[in-house]
């Protein structure tokens, strides 16, 4: 049926990470409105999308970390990680050579 195939349209990772839940919702609703699904039937789908939603939002955003991590790496940048430990280090430091001095 069509109703199918426009399922499987929007159930691809990036089309569907990019589309809102409200635009979900209003597409299940719709469907409802136009006699292409049942009541049940269209929050089956909305469940069904909703969770596919959130399935290709997390994979897209972990894609998109790793790959940020594959630039910064590349482009010998520090991470906030890095820069926060360096300056634990750099606090270390200085009260240890705040203390030298206070020995002395």
């Amino acid at each position: 049926m069509a109703i199918d195939i426009i399922k499987k349209a929007l159930l691809t990772g990036i089309g569907l990470a990019l589309r809102t839940k409200d635009e979900l919702e209003d597409l299940a609703k719709d469907y409802i409105n136009q006699g292409d699904l049942s009541e049940n039937e269209g929050k089956k789908f909305l469940d069904d999308l909703t969770k596919r939603y959130d399935d290709a939002k997390e994979k897209l955003e972990e894609k998109i970390e790793t790959s940020v991590k594959k630039i910064l790496d590349k482009a010998d940048i520090a991470t906030k990680e890095e820069v926060n430990e360096l300056k634990s280090e750099i606090t270390l430091l200085k009260d240890s050579i705040k203390k030298s001095d206070e020995s002395e």
